[in-house]
């Protein structure tokens, strides 16, 4: 396929916010892709070369960009920036000078992704001139469509409204002709979240491709998640009698991948959205590198100590251990301890489908010994509601979050919620059983005293079907000063001039500004209740809002889609009724 029929096709995603065409046309798209593009072109409609896990981004500036503009059309760098203020798109002010040049129109998709590749790989010194050659290079040899969309891929702004979920709906309605298939195909994401290598495989096998698929080191596996309940009697109830009971941490999610023969072993670390954050960990992958396992991938939880008292410390502290500089003056500062509660993969083998008491009984043999950063978390098997609040009641006081319950006969649940956890959280002074990620999707201009912040209240919302974010209340109390001015930096790091075609929001709390959604807060309510206003689980004019919601926290760790969802909305409201 050439890369102007597949600007073909991005110019038509452009033009629609229906999901059902988007699915439509991807699906077109990925019929008349061969089995050795169609890799490329699902990385390409996403503005990547790579799956996000693997860490590769383009590191372009709008500001080089606009130099590559120049060099490539033959124009002074000011006449570009002057054209770039009058139209405010790159990839638009890329097309007009292209109408006036020579071009070449058959260049292919693997061609520009291989150079688009090349680019994202260049590093060390005088890389970036040479990552503005090549992109030069490339725009003055493409019609003006391409050129449009080569210029906004390297700088992140193609941005046409859809993530994989959209194209695994694609890819079934590309092979079945509708998307009863997508269960399958996510089935298969869950376990290797690379869709651009189970296209390839669906386009070559078929869907008995993505059946074959299965858990590999250095590829990540969708974190399963826990349910929850208002009592111990109900958990009791929920786990048929007897079940695991283990502390829930208040620090960060790990998945530890360790492979590889002793003089060459291999480690890495992801977090809970999957961001590969090796690099940010040395002492944590210094102790996975000694673990006496041949190979293996563990779920667990990384909090921070205090080395001389050996006491945890607050997330505040541990969340600090996420960053790119510094790092081995904050690795001495605040050490980690992971408390591994799962294992996916071990010794060569899958253990997703293996039962959970059988995954802790192989646990134990090959880490039960472990004495380091790297431990196996606490275990204990329960069948009465009062042992299960006793545990509860000494991690609380041990300052923990609570406690999680297992269901010891269940499977490793990839990218899935249900009743095989559950979590039991600290009971707030509110209706509600647990705190509430939401997703940051607006913010109101300050007056009097909040004018200096330049923001008074936020729109916040939650996740809901079609890739789509409900707004479910404003966020204006309980913030420090801090916290506004941190909030204010994010909201102009963020701002788009349009409402995201993926907003749900009623005119009467449409926010003064609008940001992409990207940040996550962890919000702390009295109680959920039902409002005209807003649009989350919306049933005869009225929707669900928060009562009095408060700011617990950024949630860096958590991308849009982890957000508590409008479905795990409705849950909470009904345990909350009773």
């Amino acid at each position: 396929m050439t890369f102007s029929k597949l600007s073909e096709y991005l110019q038509k995603l452009e033009k629609t916010a229906s999901r059902n065409e988007i699915t439509q046309i991807l699906a077109g798209l990925f019929k008349d892709a061969s089995s050795g593009e169609i890799d490329k072109i699902c990385y390409l409609v996403l503005g990547r070369v790579a799956p996000q896990y693997t860490g590769i981004e383009f590191n372009f500036a709008e500001k080089m960009m606009i130099r590559a503009i120049g060099y490539a059309y033959k124009k002074e760098i000011e006449t570009v920036t002057e054209k770039f203020k009058n139209i405010g798109d790159l990839g638009d002010v890329a097309e007009k000078f292209a109408e006036q040049s020579k071009f070449k129109s058959k260049t292919s998709v693997s061609e520009v992704y291989d150079l688009l590749r090349k680019v994202a790989a260049e590093g060390g010194e005088k890389s970036q001139e040479r990552k503005l050659t090549l992109i030069a290079e490339l725009l003055s040899e493409v019609d003006p469509l391409s050129a449009r969309y080569i210029a906004r891929i390297p700088v992140g702004k193609l941005r046409l409204g859809f993530s994989d979920v959209s194209m695994m709906d694609a890819l079934s309605v590309m092979e079945v002709g509708d998307k009863s298939a997508r269960k399958k195909i996510e089935a298969a994401y869950n376990v290797f979240v690379d869709i651009g290598k189970i296209a390839q495989r669906i386009k070559k096998e078929g869907l008995t491709g993505v059946e074959k698929v299965d858990a590999e080191p250095g590829v990540p596996i969708r974190p399963s998640l826990a349910e929850r309940l208002p009592s111990a009697e109900k958990i009791v109830e929920k786990m048929d009698g007897r079940f695991a009971v283990e502390p829930k941490l208040d620090g960060f999610r790990v998945q530890l991948h360790v492979w590889g023969s002793s003089d060459k072993r291999e480690v890495k670390i992801f977090s809970r959205n999957l961001e590969n954050v090796t690099h940010m960990y040395p002492d944590l992958v210094d102790a996975a590198s000694k673990l006496h396992v041949k190979s293996g991938i563990f779920d667990g939880e990384a909090i921070g100590y205090n080395s001389k008292t050996g006491k945890f410390v607050p997330f505040q502290e541990t969340v600090q251990r996420k960053r790119k500089y510094g790092i081995e003056e904050m690795a001495k500062s605040i050490p980690l301890k992971v408390f591994v509660f799962d294992s996916l993969f071990l010794n060569g083998k899958t253990l997703l489908t293996v039962p959970f008491r059988e995954r802790r009984e192989l646990m134990e043999k090959e880490l039960g010994g472990e004495k380091g950063d790297i431990v196996l978390a606490q275990h204990h098997i329960v069948t009465e509601a009062d042992k299960l609040r006793e545990l509860f009641n000494n991690c609380i006081k041990d300052g923990l979050e609570g406690i999680v319950a297992k269901k010891l006969d269940a499977p490793y649940r990839a990218g899935g919620r249900g009743y095989h956890w559950v979590k039991f959280k600290k009971t707030t002074e509110g209706k509600i059983t647990d705190t509430i990620d939401c997703v940051l999707m607006g913010a109101y201009r300050g007056r009097g005293k909040r004018a200096q912040f330049g923001l008074g209240a936020f729109l916040i919302g939650v996740p809901g079907k079609g890739e789509k974010y409900y707004s479910i209340s404003r966020l204006g109390t309980g913030l420090s000063d801090e916290q506004f001015r941190q909030m204010y930096k994010e909201v102009e790091k963020l701002k788009v001039e349009d409402k995201p075609n993926t907003y749900e929001v009623d005119k009467e709390a449409e926010p003064d500004v609008w940001v992409r959604p990207q940040l996550v807060l962890e919000i702390l309510a009295d109680e959920i209740s039902l409002s005209p206003r807003h649009t989350a689980g919306r049933d005869k004019s009225r929707g669900y809002s928060l009562r009095f919601p408060r700011l617990i926290r950024v949630r860096d760790d958590k991308n849009p889609d982890q957000a508590t969802s409008v479905g795990e909305i409705a849950k909470l409201y009904k345990i909350q009724k009773g």
